[in-house]
């Protein structure tokens, strides 16, 4: 009994390890299932394909609405019991998806999965967060980040090499394995990191009035928009990758490559923000973040309409896939940062709320995207230009309501 009630703390390695392994849980089961988007709409959709790119934003929208519940009900009941019954839930998923013989039960199937995958990507944060502060914590965090630069890199090669083996369905055992690996190795090695008497009851009411005074904050409520703004694109672009590369460049073989390449191309992005956040200010750091994925998404959308030959077009996509991943990659921690900075009284609510309100309407404003794909990446591009505008029209407009210099 006591080897599952562990009470030593773990070494900063082992610790930072395993946090990594629970961060990394979301992109492992975005980015392993690329290559198979193809296969799963013929097979399961076979009249409407591209039903399968729904595969991702069903994730993600479970991934959203769990993220609101899982900060909450961690400050209750204590943060390894909730992680555990996330990871529970999302290896059911999982086990479910193997089985899926339509494309509504694997939807399903997805949903339930992002529910249980919120438990690691909102608790292993504040897990983090019980035991490490200040500087401490950022180099905990810093140190997780470079570790999960690689998941995004190495995940589709790893999705495509289970298909390349056996098939689709077998990239949802590897889900089992990859929850099943993190739940025990948590079970059993990391004790429980918020006290007892730390705790907070948890009540609707205090969710309810946390809720209320977020979208009643304009200061909090102009940049949790423009969030929204921010991820719809990758979520739209993540969704009709595997489709692009095969249908317009013949590359399906070697995409994973290709898409390990821009991981690495917009994992730099981190690096280059906590140069430039310092000395330049994370507003206007996402101001002109926007404003460059705005203006290149414009120029990219007339370079491909004058139709250059192979291969060219390819050497041209990649390279605009590239510079936008990046430029994503400099307004997240920016905007998530700006979004908490009023909220302080109510970190864990408020990180809760300002997580998943974006990540939820971010794949409502996905989904049409997506459809929309006709065999060209046009779709993706207006649907990218649109997104870059409208957050950038908020970033200016937060010029005018938020008063904080220091942001």
């Amino acid at each position: 009994m006591r080897a599952l009630t562990p009470t030593r703390p773990l070494r900063f390695g082992e610790f930072v390890a395993l946090m990594a392994l629970l961060t990394a849980t979301v992109a492992f089961s975005i980015d392993a299932m690329l290559p198979a988007l193809p296969t799963i709409g013929q097979e399961l959709s076979p009249n409407s394909p591209a039903r399968g790119q729904l595969v991702i934003t069903t994730f993600v929208l479970g991934l959203g609405l769990g993220t609101m519940i899982c900060g909450p009900v961690s400050d209750a009941y204590g943060r390894k019991s909730v992680l555990l019954a996330g990871i529970a839930l999302y290896v059911a998923g999982a086990v479910l998806a193997i089985q899926a013989m339509s494309i509504e039960t694997l939807l399903a199937a997805r949903f339930l999965q992002g529910l249980g995958a919120a438990a690691p990507r909102v608790v292993a944060t504040a897990m983090v967060r019980d035991l490490h502060s200040g500087r401490a914590m950022a180099r905990v965090t810093s140190i997780i980040m470079t570790l999960f630069v690689l998941v995004p890199a190495l995940a589709p090669s790893v999705g495509a090499g289970i298909i390349w083996l056996s098939d689709w369905r077998m990239i949802f055992l590897a889900f089992v394995g990859f929850g099943l690996i993190a739940g025990v190795w948590l079970m059993l090695r990391q004790p429980e990191s918020l006290a007892p008497e730390n705790r907070r009851a948890l009540s609707v009411r205090m969710i309810w009035a946390a809720l209320v005074e977020i979208v009643k904050n304009p200061a909090v409520m102009v940049y949790v928009v423009a969030l929204t703004f921010a991820f719809a694109p990758l979520f739209a672009w993540l969704s009709n990758l595997p489709m692009i590369f095969d249908d317009v460049y013949d590359r399906a073989a070697t995409f994973p490559f290709w898409f390990a390449a821009t991981a690495l191309v917009a994992g730099t992005a981190s690096v280059a923000n906590a140069k430039l956040v310092m000395r330049i200010g994370m507003r206007r750091i996402a101001t002109w973040a926007f404003a460059w994925q705005a203006g290149i998404s414009v120029v990219f959308l007339g370079l491909i309409a004058l139709g250059l030959p192979a291969p060219w077009d390819f050497a041209l996509f990649f390279t605009f896939m590239c510079t936008a991943f990046f430029s994503i990659g400099l307004t997240f921690g920016n905007l998530n940062a700006l979004a908490l900075q009023p909220l302080g009284h109510m970190a864990g609510i408020g990180s809760s709320v300002v997580m998943s309100l974006p990540t939820i309407g971010s794949a409502l404003i996905a989904v049409p995207i997506s459809l929309a794909y006709d065999g060209t990446p046009r779709p993706l591009i207006i649907g990218m230009i649109l997104c870059s505008f409208a957050a950038l029209s908020l970033m200016l407009l937060a010029r005018r309501i938020v008063s904080d210099k220091a942001a």
